[in-house]
Formats: C-alpha cells, sequence, structure tokens
C-alpha cells in the first residue's frame, strides 16, 4: 500500500529579472493506494501530477507531508522502496545506440536480478508487450509505440510491486495504447500497487478502480468512477471533471 499525508510542494519563480515568488505545484494532498488497485491521477496539463509522481517516486523532496510504501519511509528506508519501484516519466531518454535487449539486460543489472533469471525475464516482459519482432533492433530505429513499449519494460524487469506511471499512452496508437493498458490490468490481479496519471478521462474511466482529480495543485475530487459521476450527475468523468471546475472557460 502506498499512503500519501498531506503532501504539499513549494517552488520559487522568478516574475521579472527582480521580483521572485513563491507558488504550490502541489498543495495538502492525501490518498490511499491498495495492494490490487489501480488509482488514476488525473488532471489536465500544468494540474500538478507530474510533481506529485516524482515525489511519490522519490524524486522530489515534499516541502511538507508524508510518503509510505508498506509503511517503509524514504527518510528510512530508500534503497529497499527504490527496488520495489516501477517508474515511468513521459520524458525518459532511452540509449539510442543499444539494443532493446542490450538495454533491458542493463537494466537487469542495475536491479541486480540474478544473471541466470536475466533473459527469462526479459523474454517474459518482451512476450507481455509483444516486443519480439523488435527485441534485437537498435533503439534509434523504432517507432514511437515501439520506444514506449522499450520504456515499459525497462520498467519492469525488476518484477516491482510499485508503479509509478505518468502519460503511459500519450502519443501511442489505438493498439498500443490497448497492450500496455492490458497489461497494467494484468499487473492488478497480481495484487500489484499502481499509480496511473492521464489527461485521457476515458482511459482512466476504463481501468481505474477509483480516481483523483487534481485542478492547479489541489485534490477537488476523488472516489471511484461510478461515484464522481453520480455526484456531478454526469455520465463520464471528462463531463464530471469540467462541472467541477464550472466549465472549459472558467479556469483563469
Amino acid at each position: 500500500m502506498i499512503v500519501v499525508e498531506h503532501v504539499t510542494k513549494k517552488f520559487t519563480r522568478y516574475k521579472n529579472k527582480k521580483e521572485k515568488e513563491e507558488f504550490f505545484a502541489d498543495k495538502d494532498i492525501s490518498f490511499q493506494a491498495k495492494d490490487g488497485e489501480i488509482i488514476g491521477i488525473l488532471g489536465p496539463n500544468g494540474a500538478g501530477k507530474t510533481t506529485l509522481l516524482r515525489m511519490i517516486a522519490g524524486i522530489l523532496e515534499p516541502t511538507k507531508g508524508k510518503i509510505t510504501f508498506d509503511g517503509m519511509t524514504y527518510q528510512n528506508q530508500e534503497i529497499d522502496i527504490k527496488k520495489q519501484i516501477a517508474y515511468l516519466s513521459g520524458n525518459t531518454k532511452l540509449y539510442d545506440t543499444l539494443t532493446c535487449y542490450e538495454l533491458l539486460k542493463m537494466c537487469c543489472d542495475i536491479y541486480n536480478v540474478e544473471k541466470e533469471d536475466q533473459d527469462k525475464r526479459i523474454e517474459e516482459v518482451s512476450k507481455v508487450l509483444k516486443m519480439g519482432s523488435f527485441l534485437h533492433n537498435k533503439i534509434e530505429n523504432l517507432s514511437t509505440g515501439q520506444t514506449q513499449k522499450v520504456n515499459i519494460a525497462r520498467c519492469l524487469v525488476h518484477n516491482p510491486k510499485y508503479y509509478i506511471l505518468d502519460e503511459a499512452t500519450t502519443g501511442l496508437d489505438i493498439i498500443s495504447s490497448q497492450i500496455i493498458l492490458d497489461f497494467i490490468k494484468g499487473e492488478r490481479k497480481k495484487q500489484k500497487t499502481i499509480l496511473y496519471s492521464t489527461h485521457y478521462m476515458e482511459e482512466a474511466e476504463n481501468i481505474c478502480d477509483r480516481v483523483i482529480m487534481i485542478n492547479k495543485g489541489k485534490v477537488i475530487k476523488a472516489g471511484t468512477p461510478d461515484e464522481i459521476k453520480k455526484d456531478t450527475q454526469t455520465t463520464n468523468l471528462r463531463d464530471a471533471f469540467f462541472a467541477l471546475i464550472g466549465g472549459a472557460y472558467n479556469e483563469e
């Protein structure tokens, strides 16, 4: 279980060359993600989703608040936590001159996957994500969808317990997207804990057990998709979001 308690992240920016101001990327966010559950982190670009996931993944330190993984904290057990995390960022760069297989081999070494188990694990991940036809191709020669599959595969070779996935299907075609979504559903059946950030409301409605809607760094609604639709008297999460913020033209 991942528990996020009153997490806040404050940054400083410059309004001009002399004047600076503080602003909150995320403010007082709390929720739990249980084993065998997909939690959707939903909101538009700039809502604070990526900052939140970076804090949960241990890349950024919260200004305030606490994050625990089955009772473990980064302050006391950082290495133990990170060994069990799969973190997918939307802007991760891969080594173009390596083949997919070589990259996954390198990731196995980083995560201390036993040498005798590495090829078996790479084969399993490749089969699930349907990478067999390009596993030995150089990354620089892959399509966008193939590259994203490799990006996801490098997160999976160590068989993590906690998934932190930021915009996993952005830019993918419908077939590649569905393969990835089916994989995520399969990991839920294995009792993995999954945080799934997206601005595709329809996609979240399809796979998420509960969703956390964020706008301007704050949680504006949380619950199951059906609960949120019922509370907002809407038929889909997209309309529910706009109902909660007062419409698409009420963002200023």
